[in-house]
């Protein structure tokens, strides 16, 4: 297994509200521990390279990776 990483580390609601506003979507994001995500509670290390694991860490930040998708859609 290859675990692949960027540089930066978001809280789900975090990174949600980022994709929002670069959108110029004004809808508020409520944070909830105890929602679920296809069945399963997540915390802040659910999205993240395992414990022990080496991941690749990428350089390109969020924002950088985020300007460039929009401008290829």
């Amino acid at each position: 297994t290859v675990e692949v990483a960027g540089p930066e580390k978001f809280p789900l609601d975090k990174l949600a509200r980022k994709v929002l506003a670069a959108n110029d979507d004004r809808r508020q994001v409520i944070a909830d521990v105890h929602a679920r995500y296809f069945g399963a509670e997540l915390n802040d290390q659910s999205l993240t390279p395992t414990a022990g694991a080496k991941p690749r860490i990428g350089r390109t930040s969020f924002d950088e990776w985020f300007s460039r998708a929009a401008a290829r859609a």
